[in-house]
Formats: structure tokens, C-alpha cells, sequence
């Protein structure tokens, strides 16, 4: 149907041609008829009834024809974009008949596809319980893991990956894994692994924290590889620091081993006389003595060492309590664990066999074979009291304690390496004069467990999404992907006015990301930006952001990089795009985004080029879309309708044959051209 500000102007034209022509029929008529002019009002009434005929005929036809028309091609269009949604106004004119019609095809249309919606639920009944339990395995799991197609997509990732990675990327489904951690060594690894392969594992550098990696494929025919990650940082650090002291340590042990080879090779010739002798024998002394000392630290480097390479492990105060009370049955010591058990993070191996030379140590020195142990949760540290009725210990006689080894062993490790290897030491408790009894106190790492409970997270609907492995690879022409097939950035920005080549500058940019059909919930950028101008209070009434909102934010060649970024190789899409994009453009930075771009609001011009409006507004209340409180004219607020009304338009364009990208953006030029 032709637009309706075409046909009101045929019909104002006929009207008016065929006002003015009877005018002059009748005037002719009128001057050529003989008789009274009273008497010529039927002619001035058959010359202007033409006229009379087209206006009431074209108020008539717009009342009960055209204006139902536009109406019936509305109902249509929210009935293909949205199936359940109510009728909310009935057909009116000569197409009131069709109304019962109308409602027929609306209710058959929502049983096939309930019917369609209760088939899939069945058949998807099954895969949905395996994969409810593999997110909440994947959930509970401390380690980080990530898992990428045979095209280095991303599928799944769970909470440990995300705060390990999130002060460095941003972890999106569907985005490349050599993206997310840009090292050629990672992308080299994943170019050549095959599924034959047990494994592979890499330590990767990065600007604050060394990540190791582990690779593993997980089967033939999907060519899905998981990846496992861990902050190595600490281990790398005392990786060099082992390498560094070694370094210092041996080129001394090698000058003193050659002093001591050269001052006996003097002495063997036996032709020195007894001055040059004693030198040599007191060189010899001083040689032996430093060697000694040399190989001293060498050895407590090596049981450092291997200190640094256990694990503290999360125990609970009570086993090990119970543990202890098994070493110590031989020496009749009895210990009573007190107070409220906790969880203490230890490398057990060690700490108990100190505690039970600490104990057989303080025995001497206690009234009685009995004694207390206390677990007092503390900030971020649990302080182990044991207490004694007897004497306290003195300051001097906890110093010489730690350095005594705790085995009978060659290379036993001291007291004071355990300590240090919980970042612990000891500590003379102050005599209790109320209960006449001492202790000493050692204060040991927290676990997580007995600090704070774990938070219960949201459930996260796009956690993982294994269907993207059965997307087209990336290499494929962007133009011939379908529609649904597509990663989508839909975006918006709020700036300080309308005038962009003018100076007005971008104050808020968010976006969201469209995958496979679906808009993910929990996957968005939103960012205020500080533009360096004031805010005019006309731009201010619109979107209510003033200068004390983006103070503290930060300027747009901070934010636009990380935006960039966010994008990657997506499809951008925005309502009037073409003032968005300009935007960007004028940024005043090196980012380009040279990616396709699809305009819902030429889409929509194209799907209806005779419906007046396409405003976001006026398409969100023609499509029941809405906004949530607070959110219209927010950057990310317009950002997810718009999201939404581009998901409502693809079944409208997909009966046009528009199913491609490269369709979309042929079609959307008809709407440029509407």
C-alpha cells in the first residue's frame, strides 16, 4: 500500500481539480444560461457535486478502509514479532468482519507453536539435566577453566577463570581464545595440537601476574580444548629467587673449594718453610671454616626449597588436634582442644611435626603432663594458643628453639623454616595469674572456609554455550553468516548534545552482545565518560547526567580502547546508527571500527515504509517492549531495547528472505532511501 502522505495528497489534488473545475463549469454556465441567478443553484450544485463526491468519498475511505488498513499491518507485524502477545485494540470499518478470522489465525498460530515449544522441552529434557550439572560442577570448581572450539571460540568459563582474568580481559562467550590471552605461545599451541595429544602446558607472562596453563583436547569430532589456568606468580618468584641465591651461593663455594685445593697443593710439596707453613694451615682454618658456612646456607637454601613447593591445605582444627594427641601418646603428654573449632589453611606434613617438638619441648617446663590448645580466629589469621600451667617462656628460649631442626636428618628443616614457610613465628604469651598458666602463640594462615562463607552467586543463563562450536568459522565471509548465526554488538551512546561536528562530545557509552539469537544478560560494557565540557541542562533534562556524574569518570581515550576491545570482530548495531558511529568517529582517538553495521531504525523503515513513526519509543510500544524504571535515554538502558526490538524484527525479516547479513544490509537500504 502506497504511503499515507501519498494518498492524502492524490486526493487533496482530485479534490481541488475538481473544486476548481466546477467553479468554472458553473461561473461558465452561469454567464451563458439566460434567466434570474436564483434560479441557477442547480448548476452551481451538479458543477461542484464532483468535488463534493471525491472529499466525502476520501474521508469515507480513510475512516472505514485506509485507517483500518494501517491498523490490520500493525496487528500484523506484532503478531509475527511477538505470537502471544494480547490484542489489544479490535479491527474497526469494512475489515471488522475479519476480526474473527484474524483471531482464528492468532490462536492456531499459538498452538502450533506450543505444540513446537512442548516437543523441544521434551527433547531437550534429558541434555538439560547434564548440562545443569556440569555448570554447577563447573561452578564449585576452585580452578580456573576455560574451554574453546576447534575455531578458538570461547564455550564455557566458569567464576575462577573470571576473577582471575578480570583485571586483565574481559571473558564474553563466543570470543576468541588468543583474544583473551594475546600470546603467541598459547596460539602456537592451539594451531598444532591434535586430539592424539596427552597435553601441553605453558607458563604465560603477563604485566602484574605469570599464568601457567594446561592444555588438553577432549575429544575427536568436536576439536573442543580444555584449558586450565593457575596464578603462578608466586611460584615464579620463588622459582628466581632459588635461582638467585644458588647463583650467589656457588661462586663462593667454588673460591673457597680452589683456596683450599691450592694452600694443600702448597703444603704437599713439603719444601715450605714453617713461616709460609702456619700462614697456610691458618688459611686452610679459614677456608675450611667459611666453607663450612657456605654449605650451612646452601643447605638451609635447599630446605627452603623444599618448603616453598608444598601446598597449605585447608584443615580443620579438631583433626589435627587429634593428630597431634596420637604423636604424643608416648610421652604422656594429654592435650584438650578449647574454645570454637576453626579452619586453618596448613601444610600439615610440617606444621605438625612442630607443634609436636614445641610440646615435647615445653613439657619440661610444665607443672603437669596436661595442657590446652585454642584456635582464635582472628583478621584473616587464626592464632594457635597453647597454654601450660607453669613458668613462661622467655624470649631468649623461643630464639634458640627455632632454629633446632625437626627431624634427625641430613637435611631436616628448621623450626624457623616452617614458620616461615605459613608466614608464622612465636610468640611468649603473658603469664595468667588467675589460672597460673603460660602459653605461647603462633599465628597461622585463615582458610576462606572459616573467614568468610561463599557468596551464593546469580545464575548466569549464558555461562556456556556449546552451539557456537557449530557456528561457520571466522574465516568465512562475514556477509554470507545468517542472521542468528551472527555475534552482535548492540550500542548506544549519551552525549552533551546533537551537535557532534560542533564539539558535543560522548558522555555515556554502553553496549550489550547478542549471541547465537540470544541476548546474554550479564554480558554488557557500560562506562560514563568524562568529556572535558560542561554539560548543557538541556542535554542534562534528557538523560539526567551532569558534570558531577562524569567528574570522576574517565576521559574517551581510556574508554573507547577498552570499547574497542569489548567489540572485537562483532557487528555493530545501533537505532539511527549513522549519529552513534558519527560519535565515535569524532572521539579524537586511534580506534576505527570498520566492522558491518545494521540500523534497526532502516530496518524497520524498510519493513514499513508506510507507518509514520520508527522512533525507539514508538517501535518498543508498537513491539511491547519495554524499559525498566529509570533506564530510558540511559546508554545501556536503550542499548538492551534495542537489543530487543532487533530480535523482534528478524522473524519480519526472515519471511522477506532477509536471512544473511549481507541481506540486511542491502535491505536496510530501502529504508535509507524511504
Amino acid at each position: 500500500m502506497p504511503p499515507r502522505q501519498t494518498l492524502i495528497g492524490l486526493w487533496l489534488l482530485l479534490t481541488g481539480t475538481c473544486l476548481f473545475a466546477g467553479l468554472g463549469l458553473a461561473m461558465y454556465l452561469a454567464a451563458t444560461t439566460p434567466g434570474e441567478a436564483s434560479a441557477h443553484w442547480p448548476l452551481w450544485l451538479l458543477s461542484l457535486l464532483p468535488a463534493l463526491i471525491l472529499l466525502l468519498g476520501g474521508i469515507l475511505l480513510e475512516r472505514r478502509l485506509l485507517a483500518p488498513l494501517r491498523q490490520l499491518q500493525v496487528l500484523l507485524a506484532r503478531l509475527v514479532a511477538s505470537p502471544d502477545a494480547d490484542r489489544d485494540y479490535p479491527l474497526a470499518g469494512w475489515l471488522a468482519t475479519l476480526q474473527a478470522d484474524l483471531d482464528q489465525v492468532r490462536s492456531g498460530w499459538r498452538q502450533d507453536r506450543q505444540t513446537l515449544v512442548h516437543a523441544k522441552e521434551e527433547s531437550a529434557r534429558s541434555t538439560r539435566h547434564i548440562r545443569e550439572a556440569l555448570e554447577a560442577l563447573v561452578q564449585t570448581l576452585d580452578t580456573p577453566v576455560l574451554i574453546c572450539d576447534a575455531h578458538q571460540r570461547l564455550l564455557l568459563f566458569n567464576h575462577a577463570a573470571e576473577a582471575l582474568l578480570s583485571e586483565q580481559t574481559h571473558l564474553s562467550l563466543g570470543r576468541s581464545i588468543t583474544a583473551i590471552l594475546p600470546y603467541d605461545s598459547l596460539k602456537a599451541a592451539l594451531d598444532h595440537l591434535t586430539p592424539d595429544q596427552p597435553g601441553q602446558s605453558l607458563l604465560l607472562p603477563g604485566e602484574q601476574h605469570w599464568l601457567g596453563c594446561r592444555l588438553q583436547p577432549l575429544g575427536d569430532d568436536p576439536g573442543h580444548i580444555l584449558l586450565t589456568l593457575q596464578d603462578s606468580t608466586h611460584v615464579v618468584a620463588q622459582e628466581q629467587q632459588w635461582i638467585s641465591e644458588l647463583s650467589q651461593l656457588l661462586p663462593a663455594l667454588r673460591g673457597h673449594a680452589g683456596s683450599l685445593a691450592t694452600a694443600s697443593e702448597a703444603l704437599s710439596q713439603g719444601t715450605i718453610e714453617a713461616e709460609m707453613q702456619s700462614r697456610l694451615h691458618s688459611a686452610i682454618g679459614e677456608e675450611s671454616q667459611a666453607l663450612g658456612d657456605k654449605l650451612g646456607q646452601l643447605s638451609r637454601l635447599i630446605e627452603s626449597h623444599q618448603l616453598s613447593h608444598t601446598r597449605l591445605e585447608d584443615t580443620w582444627s579438631n583433626d589435627l588436634c587429634h593428630a597431634l594427641q596420637g604423636r604424643l601418646k608416648d610421652a604422656r603428654i594429654q592435650i584438650t582442644p578449647i574454645g570454637i573449632p576453626a579452619w586453618v589453611r596448613i601444610d600439615a606434613p610440617s606444621l605438625l611435626p612442630l607443634l609436636e617438638h614445641l610440646l615435647r619441648m615445653i613439657h619440661p617446663h610444665a607443672e603437669s603432663n596436661a595442657c590446652e590448645i585454642e584456635f582464635l580466629l582472628g583478621n584473616r589469621r587464626v592464632y594457635l594458643d597453647i597454654r601450660w600451667p607453669g613458668a613462661p617462656l622467655s624470649e631468649s628460649q623461643l630464639h634458640q628453639w627455632r632454629s633446632r631442626p625437626l627431624f634427625d636428618e641430613p637435611l631436616s628443616p628448621r623450626i624457623s623454616d616452617v614458620l616461615a614457610q605459613h608466614g608464622a613465628d612465636i610468640w611468649a604469651l603473658p603469664a595468667d595469674t588467675h589460672n597460673d598458666m603460660s602459653g605461647i602463640r603462633l599465628p597461622l594462615p585463615a582458610s576462606p572456609k572459616g573467614v568468610e562463607p561463599r557468596r551464593k552467586t546469580q545464575p548466569r543463563p549464558e555461562f556456556h554455550d556449546f552451539s557456537i562450536a557449530q557456528r561457520p568459522p571466522p574465516t568465512q565471509e562475514q556477509s554470507s553468516l545468517l542472521l542468528d548465526e551472527l555475534d552482535l554488538v548492540v550500542f548506544d551512546t549519551e552525549t552533551t548534545g546533537l551537535d557532534l561536528k560542533g564539539g558535543d562530545r560522548i558522555i555515556s557509552l554502553a553496549g550489550c552482545r547478542i549471541l547465537h539469537g540470544r541476548l546474554l544478560a550479564d554480558d554488557c560494557f557500560d562506562q560514563k565518560v568524562n568529556p572535558d565540557r560542561p554539560i548543557p541542562p538541556a542535554s542534562t533534562a534528557i538523560h539526567g547526567l551532569t558534570d558531577e556524574d562524569v567528574a570522576q569518570a574517565p576521559p574517551i581515550e581510556v574508554v573507547l580502547p577498552r570499547f574497542h576491545r569489548y567489540v572485537g570482530t562483532a557487528v555493530m548495531v545501533a537505532h539511527n546508527a549513522e549519529f552513534d558511529m558519527l560519535a565515535l568517529k569524532l572521539a579524537g582517538t586511534a580506534q576505527t571500527f570498520d566492522q558491518p553495521v545494521l540500523d534497526t531504525l532502516l530496518l524497520s523503515r524498510a519493513l514499513d515504509p508506510t507507518l509514520e513513526t520508527h522512533g525507539l519509543d514508538a517501535l518498543a510500544e508498537r513491539f511491547e517492549l519495554s524499559f525498566p524504571p529509570g533506564t530510558r535515554h540511559t546508554a545501556l538502558g536503550d542499548a538492551r531495547v534495542t537489543a530487543e526490538l532487533l530480535l523482534a524484527l528478524l522473524p519480519r525479516l526472515q519471511a522477506r528472505g532477509v536471512n544473511t547479513l549481507g541481506d540486511a544490509l542491502a535491505f536496510q537500504q530501502q529504508g535509507a532511501s524511504a
